[in-house]
């Protein structure tokens, strides 16, 4: 009977199909935002992105990013802000395919976009004002994974941020395209898993 079993058993998992590999992301990254509202104002960037990307081409991520000074002019310039920056949390559609599979060394050129929340912060100069705005977001863009090994990588993408506004005061939903926004380019180190 025990060998009927340990029989079966071995059958079973011979003829199981395999299982679908998987993997976790999770990027640290820093970069920098110009263009757009950002024009002639480049300022540093950072934050984090957490994903999933399945063996196929699909995933999805979830993205911080914070960017201090963003309506500050040069240091050249009359500065009208003590403080200003932008926050954005971002939920995101992923289209990558790897090419050197998912396991080890490997590249994985992507497109991802989504939709989120767009946070602005402006304080003006001897705090004589304070503006605070959060609205919905989208966000555009691509870029490429190169993996070093089963668990580390590189990671660098541009994309293109803009806020969306509700132009009627009537309580309908009607959304178009909001004032601010800008390119964002950053790079980082993946962590895979």
């Amino acid at each position: 009977m025990l060998k009927k079993c340990a029989m079966l058993a071995a059958l079973a998992t011979l003829l199981a199909p395999g299982a679908a590999s998987a993997d976790w992301l999770f990027t640290p990254n820093i970069g920098a935002g110009f263009g757009g509202s950002a024009s002639e104002r480049e300022h540093l960037t950072y934050g984090a992105s957490i994903g999933w990307m399945g063996a196929g081409v699909f995933g999805w991520e979830a993205d911080f990013a914070y960017t201090p000074e963003f309506f500050e002019a040069d240091d050249d310039d009359i500065d009208l802000f003590e403080n200003s920056n932008v926050t954005t949390f971002m939920v995101n559609a992923i289209i990558g395919v790897p090419a050197g599979g998912t396991t080890g060394g490997g590249f994985r050129p992507y497109f991802s976009g989504g939709a989120g929340l767009m946070q602005t912060n402006v304080t003006g100069a001897e705090s004589l004002f304070e503006v605070n705005n959060s609205e919905f977001g989208i966000n555009l863009g691509g870029g490429a994974m190169g993996f070093v090994s089963d668990h580390v990588g590189f990671r660098g993408d541009i994309r293109y941020f803009r806020a969306l506004s509700d132009p009627d005061e009537d309580n309908e939903f009607d959304i178009a395209l909001g004032d601010l926004d800008y390119w964002r380019a950053t790079a980082g180190i993946t962590f895979r898993w």
